[in-house]
């Protein structure tokens, strides 16, 4: 017999064997597929955090959202050298009372870092960016809290359309020369006057994992146990690379732009007198005590919080920011019923 008639032979028996289990036990036929386990389907929540990516200048823009679209929209603009992800705990605690919205900059976080030997990195093309985001997002109008490079985004987007600012919220982010601190010396005198290989060599070691960690994050923090190690982390991944720190360095490089533009954005702040409540970590290695008390002279009727803290102050005093933003907005802001 070949093997071909024997194959036949065997799966002609396995058929008839099958069959006549089949006629001996008839409930084998009958039995029913086991039932599938049920499923819980969980709801989601307004006040729950939402990721999203949508295209801007044909970028993909990464964010987080939350809180119901009803509510008074607050808008968070993260600092270098981080992300939405600066604002991961700062969000939950504000959703319930606002609409909160934290986009990734090009070139940070999440959302796309185009190639700086081909695309242009500046604090106005962000800007720009972020503008068009809010509008494709509905947010016509908000309240914008600003950190770091927050200021000098937020400040741009504003004073093209001051209309949108209903309130503001200042976390160490500069407008004044009394802001800089001597960590700016690299910047202001020598790369902003020659920008070359030997002028950016000292400021490229701040984007290291050692810096972001010891300067940026526990440098001055009044609680450093309370700092996350995937905040640092988180932020030194984002920047690693030699194509990141190009887009890093491109920035520092830019960054001399902003101090031509203190005059106009403290003239706006003059002008238009915005509700505004300060938080200022009292040791920032990167912008000093006077540079926060600066806003005051502008901005008389501002409320003024002086913290025990150091660039990120979100990261080890975020209870006591967190209740305050939301007790200004309900004396200060909140219209009258």
């Amino acid at each position: 017999m070949s093997i071909k008639a024997h194959l036949l032979t065997v799966a002609v028996s396995a058929s008839v064997l099958a069959v006549n289990l089949v006629a001996s036990f008839p409930a084998l036929a009958q039995t029913a597929a086991p039932a599938a386990p049920a499923v819980t389907n969980t709801s989601v929540s307004a006040d729950q955090v939402r990721f999203g990516t949508i295209q801007v200048d044909g970028l993909n823009i990464a964010y987080r959202e939350a809180g119901d679209a009803s509510l008074p929209k607050l808008v968070l603009l993260h600092g270098w050298p981080s992300s939405s992800h600066q604002y991961r705990n700062l969000i939950p605690a504000l959703s319930k009372r606002f609409h909160v919205i934290a986009p990734d900059y090009q070139g940070f976080g999440n959302s796309d870092h185009p190639d700086p030997a081909t695309y242009h990195y500046s604090f106005d093309a962000i800007s720009v960016t972020v503008e068009k985001f809010l509008a494709a997002k509905g947010f016509d109008h908000y309240g914008l809290f600003v950190q770091d490079y927050g200021g000098p985004v937020g400040f741009r987007i504003v004073g093209r359309n001051p209309k949108a600012l209903d309130w503001l919220v200042i976390q160490n982010s500069n407008a004044y020369e009394i802001g800089f601190t001597p960590a700016w010396d690299g910047f202001r005198k020598a790369l902003w006057i020659n920008r070359n290989a030997e002028s950016e060599k000292p400021l490229a070691g701040f984007n290291t994992p050692e810096a972001i960690k010891n300067i940026v994050y526990l440098g001055g923090a009044g609680h450093p146990e309370l700092i996350a190690p995937e905040s640092y982390n988180s932020d030194a991944a984002s920047v690693a690379g030699p194509t990141n720190l190009r887009i890093q360095l491109d920035l520092f490089y830019d960054y001399r732009h902003n101090p031509e533009l203190y005059p106009a954005w403290q003239k706006f702040l003059r002008d238009n007198q915005p509700k505004t409540v300060i938080f200022w970590g009292q040791h920032d290695p990167f912008f000093s005590p006077e540079g926060g008390e600066a806003f005051l002279k502008d901005l008389p009727k501002a409320e003024m919080h002086r913290l025990n803290a150091g660039h990120f102050a979100t990261e080890d005093n975020l209870p006591y920011i967190a209740s305050h933003i939301i007790s200004f907005y309900d004396k200060q802001v909140k219209p009258a019923k």
